[in-house]
């Protein structure tokens, strides 16, 4: 593992794509006591280590790892997302996908998406999942307005806009379910490693 010193604690991991920081993040949290690290951050394409006593010795130790292959990842929890396919960038992701806009909610129904990371906002959830070379463009001007619970698609990712907020991602439908709720225990519904299905409860 190639990892790059971030401040005077903390550890960057590079992974090359999607899958090796869910593989890397699962490797890294179930060592995080042998490695002293007391946070394990997943992102794009880094996974951050913070608390170190010594990042020098750490990164010495990491060097020396090995991934074995596609992650034994950390399962997670599967939360069902009930969703409204209604959006009104459902046809402008259809076009994109070279399909329907009943292909975009199959297409998007039948994955089993992962929470890669979380990030841009309090409860905003960066999901992984959808079929190889699957990806959509953000829109060329973002909106000043996305409302909450708006289900989103953007490159690779999925996500539900956890409060109001500006957005340029493309908006496929709505869900009434709450991602962030600071009262709770786990404030945020969906973390990393969770398991997500999106459910629709109405589709064009």
């Amino acid at each position: 593992m190639q990892a790059r010193r971030v401040g005077e604690h903390g550890l960057l991991v590079l992974c090359d794509d999607a899958a090796t920081v869910r593989a890397t993040y699962a490797e890294l949290r179930t060592r995080a006591r042998e490695l002293g690290a007391t946070e394990v951050v997943p992102a794009a394409r880094t996974v951050l280590l913070d608390g170190l006593a010594d990042p020098e010795a750490t990164s010495v130790l990491l060097a020396s790892w090995e991934l074995l292959g596609p992650s034994p990842d950390l399962a997670g929890p599967e939360v069902e997302i009930e969703v409204s396919y209604d959006g009104p960038d459902l046809d402008e992701v259809a076009a994109q996908w070279r399909t329907d806009a009943a292909g975009v909610v199959r297409i998007h129904q039948e994955c089993t998406f992962v929470v890669a990371f979380c990030g841009f906002a309090p409860g905003f959830a960066y999901c992984t999942g959808l079929p190889d070379g699957l990806v959509t463009t953000r829109r060329s001007e973002p909106r000043p307005r996305v409302p909450a619970g708006s289900v989103a698609l953007a490159g690779e990712f999925t996500s539900v806009y956890p409060r109001t907020s500006p957005g340029g991602w493309q908006l496929i439908g709505a869900t009434s379910q709450r991602l962030w709720l600071p009262e709770r225990a786990e404030p945020a519904l969906l973390a990393p490693g969770t398991r997500v299905r999106f459910v629709g409860i109405q589709a064009r």
